[in-house]
């Protein structure tokens, strides 16, 4: 924008001082020619006191040296026929001093390298001298180039005057468009608590006060979404209480005691859901070693019982990623659990943890039969077959929010990968083109 009006600027200056410059440069042009014609006509004047009063050459020549054109050699004085003929070095066409003789006023003609004036000075017994003065070219355009290159830059001078005004004219609009954009910028990256100081032109101020009661009213309806989250995270206190209570009554088979481990999973997350909403929306972040370690554990009593072979890789060191703790252990437990209802007892699996520079990698494979269409199952969150399912649109939508995605591909098992790439950073999320 900066640009764009510097321009439109400079554009319009300039047509403005062209418009002014042409008409003044040809004006200063007329007026040195002018000048130097009625200085021509002032010394040709000055001599006709001395023609009325002598035709005497002598007298002629002394009167020409006196004056300035004269001294250069550029006067001549032509006496009528029988009274001596021409005073001084002439340049002037015969045919011009006829013209003269019969007109009875001064003119001035082309001439070589320049131009002549004569001018008629009456004599006694209808008797005519013509005085002739040379003007060179450069007498006729003397100070011509000074004023010229004056005017230009006083044009230059104005345009780069306009160019600048028209800069930090633009730089007050674009540095407001800018502060605006930062401000958008951030609250779609989840910091509510940005508010700007509404600046420059009307209609930006008016912009800006919208944004702030717009965010004030976003805040306000995640405060209330919050609330209202938590207000139904408690209220299922009281049937996992009864739940817990019924489970602890099942005895000490496999089955009551994977029961009350799924009760005990539940509370968890209810608590931690209750935690989220009580905090201000902020970007939300986890280890995922340890959400990997903690969900390979539990999944890992099942894999015994069906006698799968598992394995956690990589996930020995802490790997911070920009996801709840809650969604990426759902993410695994829908994925994991796909594992275990798409595939044969006795598959083997594997996770695999891999952290990059700036990405971390979530890559869970298996060694059944595959996914036969992996970009078809990425669109539909569903599968055709093999170890997919809901736990793909989980994985996505999770992944996507945090400005990562998802990928399909075989496994070194044989089976189907899932690939959960998450930046370190949290970014804008991306959008995925549905067909």
């Amino acid at each position: 924008m900066r640009r764009s009006l510097a321009l439109v600027s400079a554009a319009v200056t300039s047509m403005v001082a062209l418009a002014f410059l042409i008409p003044l440069a040809l004006m200063v042009k007329e007026i040195a020619r002018d000048r130097a014609l009625n200085d021509a006509e002032r010394q040709a004047g000055s001599l006709a006191p001395a023609l009325a009063i002598t035709t005497d050459r002598t007298a002629l020549q002394r009167a020409v040296a006196s004056t300035q054109a004269g001294a250069a050699g550029r006067m001549a004085v032509h006496l009528p026929p029988r009274a001596g003929g021409t005073v001084g070095t002439s340049r002037a066409r015969l045919a011009d001093l006829a013209t003269a003789t019969e007109r009875g006023r001064s003119f001035s003609t082309p001439a070589s390298g320049g131009y002549v004036l004569l001018q008629p000075v009456a004599l006694d017994q209808d008797r005519t001298a013509i005085v002739e003065v040379y003007l060179p070219r450069q007498d006729l355009a003397r100070g011509v180039q000074a004023a010229w290159v004056t005017l230009t830059v006083v044009a230059a001078v104005l345009v780069a005057g306009s160019v600048v005004v028209a800069d930090r004219l633009g730089a007050r609009v674009v540095g407001s468009a800018r502060t605006l954009a930062r401000a958008a910028t951030a609250l779609g990256d989840g910091d509510l608590r940005t508010r700007i100081d509404p600046q420059g032109p009307p209609e930006l101020r008016d912009a800006g006060r919208a944004f702030n009661t717009m965010a004030d009213r976003v805040e306000q309806l995640l405060a209330a979404e919050r609330e209202l989250i938590a207000d139904l995270s408690h209220r299922l206190r009281t049937p996992l209480t009864a739940m817990r209570l019924n489970a602890a009554a099942l005895g000490a088979e496999p089955a009551a005691e994977q029961t009350r481990l799924a009760v005990t999973r539940l509370e968890e997350e209810v608590d931690q859901i209750i935690r989220s909403a009580r905090k201000p929306t902020e970007t939300a972040r986890c280890d995922a070693a340890e959400v990997l370690r903690d969900r390979m554990a539990f999944w890992s009593a099942l894999a015994e019982d069906q006698e799968r072979d598992c394995e956690l890789i990589g996930a020995d060191g802490p790997v911070a990623v920009p996801v709840p703790r809650a969604e990426l252990s759902a993410v695994l437990d829908s994925l994991l659990g796909n594992v275990f209802r798409h595939t044969p007892e006795g598959t083997a699996f594997a996770v695999t943890l891999h952290a990059g520079a700036g990405l971390v990698g979530i890559l869970v494979a298996d060694a059944g039969p595959g996914i036969t269409d992996p970009e078809a199952a990425l669109r539909r969150g569903a599968s055709g077959g093999g170890s997919t399912g809901l736990g793909l649109d989980i994985a996505r939508r999770m992944a996507e929010a945090a400005g990562g995605d998802v990928r399909i591909d075989r496994s070194a098992l044989g089976g189907a990968q899932v690939q959960i790439w998450l930046p370190t950073t949290p970014k804008r999320p991306r959008r995925r083109r549905r067909p």
